[in-house]
């Protein structure tokens, strides 16, 4: 009977060894907010793969741009439901650093997306835009796009300190041609070509208002340079009121459907186009290898990003906005 009974024990043991390396991995997904329709991409991108995979997403996000704490206790919970990999868009890429040491002390894998911490290295990876190319890209379109006139800029950033507002605008001055800033900084450069500059937070309503506050100091702006694309569309509205829309060229950064039909429609002359899904969908990937293999990702991998402009300009290479539509993520 001892002997029975100790052969029934090891067999529930292997048992329960069995069902727990059969169980589905568990991931968890963080993003800035859950409107923006960048990340209802993401979201839609990770829900795909980990259905895909046989994995389970968990989704979480702050309240608005910049709340750092929803992120944390969004982790914490996270990591007490059992998630072993965590994808984060870091709305506060210092301030969230201590909740990630936590959790990777915890053999937990963290992978930033679209935004990477500062530094860099706090999480085992991170899957991005190359955000410096991006502007790169639309530096050296708005140079083609004036024709040789003298720029008088005007920008309208996301807010200070923030790694992807520095990288496109310092990347945006260096596809110019402009006095800038490497890749590493996040301060922004500011060459005498630019004659205001203005933190938008990414908003439409505030991008307005940064551009009408520019137009006030320099009404000879003839190039804005926008942190994204309801910045963009700020900036045009301020230009229409003031009767100026003609006369300004407006480039930006990331290739929203609203934006893509915005460059169609003639409102704003380029944009770079990056891919959400995918980024979330190779985390997702990454994150269920993870807990196959015991392997951690690391470094970084370029998402991919591709200029869209209504008109190709000559030395510079694009795509159509037909591309950009199939492409774009958000209300087609």
């Amino acid at each position: 009977m001892k002997r029975l009974s100790t052969l029934s024990i090891a067999a529930a043991l292997a048992c329960m060894a069995s069902s727990s390396m059969a169980a589905e991995p568990v991931i968890g997904l963080i993003t800035k907010t859950e409107t923006n329709p960048f990340f209802v991409k993401m979201k839609e991108g990770a829900q795909a793969e980990a259905k895909k995979l046989g994995a389970k997403l968990l989704s979480g996000a702050g309240k608005a741009d910049g709340d750092n704490a929803g992120q944390v206790t969004a982790m914490e919970n996270m990591i007490a439901a059992g998630a072993k990999t965590i994808l984060i868009t870091p709305s506060d890429s210092k301030a969230i650093i201590p909740a990630i040491k936590k959790a990777r002390d915890k053999g937990v894998m963290v992978i930033a997306l679209d935004s990477p911490t500062d530094p860099v290295d706090a999480t085992d990876a991170l899957f991005a835009t190359d955000n410096y190319k991006a502007g790169v890209l639309i530096g050296q379109y708005a140079k083609a796009a004036l024709g040789g006139k003298a720029p008088v800029i005007a920008t309208l950033d996301l807010f200070p300190g923030h790694p992807v507002g520095a990288q496109r605008h310092n990347g945006f001055l260096q596809g110019y041609g402009l006095q800038s800033l490497d890749a590493k900084s996040n301060e922004l450069a500011k060459p005498a070509e630019v004659v205001c500059m203005a933190d938008s937070f990414g908003d439409r309503a505030k991008g307005q208002t940064g551009m009408e506050n520019c137009l006030q100091k320099n009404p000879n702006i003839n190039l804005v340079y926008t942190i994204n694309e309801p910045a963009a569309a700020g900036a045009y509205n301020a230009l229409k009121a003031a009767g100026k829309e003609k006369d300004v060229v407006i480039v930006s950064v990331d290739g929203g459907c609203d934006g893509v039909k915005d460059v169609a429609g003639g409102k704003i002359a380029a944009t770079s186009q990056q891919y959400p899904l995918k980024m979330a969908a190779m985390g997702v990937a990454a994150g269920v290898e993870y807990a196959k293999t015991g392997k951690k990702v690391s470094g970084y991998v370029d998402t991919g990003v591709t200029l869209i402009a209504a008109k190709p300009v000559a030395g510079v290479d694009s795509k159509d906005t037909k591309v950009g539509i199939d492409l774009c993520w958000g209300k087609k």
